[in-house]
């Protein structure tokens, strides 16, 4: 399960590039939550307090309740624009979702005991084909990370989406082949020449 943050949150009055300008010199990063068959409403959040939770690992699947003028509002975060030169937040999109919502988004897969795989103690190499995997998931059930258990893998094993065990509810967006996490690679050795 993925955890909720509470993030406070300003009411812009107007949309524009002019506008957008004016909130950053204010220390805010302007954004917007749009979604659940409502009307977008334009906020301004703290940029101190949003760059905390954006380095944060699984930034992108993490709730957040976005307080407004007194309302809440249950957001996952789908778009953040950056600056192209300082690498800062200039926009941000939130998504507004209920715990029915089904949403698509990528989840980062961890790898459990490397220290106890035989293959990797005879001196294979893990070769990580996918770092974060697509999934459907409802909102209210978004999985903090999928793992992937390496204990007993061989030289040469492949570990497929079959072999998972992903949380309930939440399912691959590739359905119609087992596509390969890892796998177990030989090492290898450069000969003289």
């Amino acid at each position: 399960m993925t955890q909720i943050i509470a993030l406070a949150a300003t009411a812009r009055d107007r949309a524009g590039k002019g506008t957008a300008r004016a909130t950053r010199r204010e220390g805010q990063i302007p954004a917007v939550i749009y979604g659940n068959k409502e009307k977008p409403v334009m906020i301004a959040v703290d940029y101190a307090k949003f760059i905390r939770e954006l380095h944060r690992p699984g930034f992108f699947t993490h709730l957040f309740d976005v307080t407004v003028e007194g309302n809440t509002h249950r957001v996952l975060p789908r778009d953040v624009q950056l600056d192209p030169v300082y690498d800062r937040p200039l926009h941000i999109d939130f998504l507004r979702v209920s715990d029915s919502t089904e949403i698509t988004l990528k989840v980062p897969v961890e790898f459990l005991n490397a220290d106890t795989c035989p293959g990797l103690k005879k001196g294979g190499v893990l070769n990580v084909v996918r770092h974060d995997i697509e999934v459907f998931a409802r909102a209210g059930n978004i999985p903090e990370k999928i793992t992937v258990d390496l204990a007993g893998a061989e030289v040469g094993a492949s570990i497929h989406i079959s072999s998972v065990t992903l949380p309930e509810g939440v399912r691959p967006t590739i359905e119609d082949r087992d596509f390969t996490v890892a796998t177990i690679a030989a090492p290898t050795v450069k000969g003289e020449g």
